[in-house]
């Protein structure tokens, strides 16, 4: 086997190589990089810092882990509840690493942002990999209970359940995704902070090793503290291989490429997601086979571009549709989580395809990286406002976006307007059911987006298309800091 060359010195060969401007009126690009990362603040859960910059929110969930007397506070709520759900929230802090990494040099000062978005949940997720010998917490918050409320982070009065995996009580899928998310952070902090990046790394190969020794699903050890909110729907083989392939960049070992290759995780398939990490491990891993030239990740180039094959809408084997507008479409829930999600892969697949002037073919469709830049490029347009409604679906960019986002803390006066709790359903009548534009700017949000026929009500109560998520924000940000280094 060739000798594998030091992974975190593929980003940077990677991010040296700038792609080709092109001239022409363009969203505002930065600002939105800027406000994408901003949206993070929005979500914190645990103590606040001084140099919060979303006043509207405060400090929450300070004795979050008390029920099994152990300090879990902070990380990130998922979406517009309060819960912190370990699984989409891993994911998240894995694909914020990635942008970072991948996109870090195109930043400017959105870099040192970023950071502090990855450094926020994995905080929190080296306390719940740490905390107690054995086991793995993965989720703060009964959502069953939870979902009943509308109320502030603040107010809570709900359990607030502690739930975990063990050896008796296995979670591969969300033990994998929390390795991945440490091991690709502990490239972000290498370089910054030492001591913390190996930190970081080593709980990473501790989670791993767990997540090996004890398979099963997440799914089946927690049932309704889990489903139907994050079912790992696709099993726990993909967290394995993501896993994996993110402590192969970060260490170099290459008994996890021995691993990969032992793991027969083959299945084909055209999405990625929180819950699907398939195409995104074989993009990360076709990376060093246009590095190194190393035969050995052959079939991972092979296999993602399968996937650009069912993704690119005039490919033989596309399994992808598109709205009249041209917006990817996957499925009627949170749409624009896979669109945000297989645009970073796009993007950084372009990216690579552009380094080494590779070309590939879909059948008679004759890919270049431009193919695959110009369609990332295109969905992000698309959320930015360049569709039939001229709306913007990050809210705070532009001048139409969502008003009435399904969120909380948005849709609810702050304690500062009103110091008094409105309690578990106090919020409903007034604040969730109204008309009125919610009274805080979850500044960088992007909602869950249009329907199959680009249409977009604006309409809170209808959290399939209005509610915000840390996983559709986090796999945005490398695709914005792309065209904010190349379209301005």
């Amino acid at each position: 086997m060739a000798a594998l060359r030091s992974g975190i010195l593929f980003f940077f060969s990677f991010t040296s190589l700038l792609w080709g401007t092109v001239h022409g009126t363009s969203p505002n690009y930065r600002d939105a990089l800027a406000k994408s990362i901003l949206f993070f603040q929005g979500q914190r859960s645990g103590r606040l810092p001084p140099a919060q910059q979303v006043t509207w929110r405060s400090s929450s969930g300070l004795m979050d882990g008390l029920p099994a007397r152990v300090d879990l506070s902070g990380g990130y709520y998922d979406a517009g509840d309060n819960v912190k759900f370990n699984f989409p929230m891993a994911y998240a802090t894995t694909m914020l690493s990635w942008s970072a990494l991948e996109y870090g040099k195109r930043m400017g000062p959105q870099l040192q942002e970023a950071r502090a978005a990855i450094r926020w949940a994995t905080d929190y997720l080296l306390k719940c990999a740490t905390a107690t010998p054995g086991k793995l917490y993965v989720g703060v918050g009964d959502p069953n209970v939870d979902h009943k409320c509308w109320e502030r982070p603040e107010d809570m009065d709900t359990v607030r359940s502690v739930y975990s995996v063990s050896a008796s009580n296995p979670g591969s899928d969300v033990a994998g995704e929390t390795a991945a998310a440490l091991a690709a952070a502990s490239m972000v902090f290498r370089k910054v902070d030492p001591r913390y990046s190996k930190l970081l790394l080593r709980t990473a190969k501790s989670v791993m090793q767990f997540a090996v020794q004890y398979r099963g699903t997440y799914s089946d050890s927690l049932g309704s503290a889990v489903c139907p909110f994050y079912c790992s729907y696709s099993g726990y083989k993909d967290e394995l291989l993501w896993g994996a392939a993110w402590l192969l960049t970060a260490t170099n070992d290459a008994s996890y490429l021995n691993f990969i290759q032992s793991l027969g995780a083959n299945d084909a398939t055209d999405i990625f997601s929180w819950d699907n990490k398939l195409a995104g491990a074989r993009v990360l891993l076709s990376r060093r086979r246009f590095l190194t030239n190393d035969v050995s990740f052959e079939p991972f180039r092979q296999q993602a571009e399968e996937f650009m094959c069912r993704i690119l809408p005039n490919s033989p084997s596309s399994s992808t549709q598109y709205t009249r507008g041209g917006l990817m479409y996957k499925l009627p829930e949170s749409n624009l989580q896979y669109v945000t999600s297989i645009t970073f892969l796009l993007a950084s697949y372009g990216k690579y395809m552009s380094a080494t002037k590779h070309t590939f073919n879909c059948g008679n469709i004759f890919v270049t990286p431009n193919t695959l830049r110009n369609l990332a490029k295109r969905q992000v347009d698309y959320i930015l406002g360049e569709n039939s409604m001229r709306m913007s679906y990050m809210v705070g960019y532009g001048a139409n976006y969502p008003r009435r986002i399904h969120h909380r803390g948005s849709s609810l006066p702050s304690l500062t307007i009103h110091p008094q709790s409105f309690g578990c359903e106090g919020g409903f009548q007034p604040f969730y059911y109204t008309a009125n534009p919610n009274p805080n700017i979850l500044v960088g949000a992007i909602v869950g987006g249009p329907n199959q026929n680009d249409f977009f009500p604006d309409d809170r109560t209808d959290y399939s298309h209005s509610e915000p998520a840390t996983y559709i924000n986090a796999a945005i940000v490398g695709p914005l800091a792309y065209l904010a280094s190349s379209y301005t």
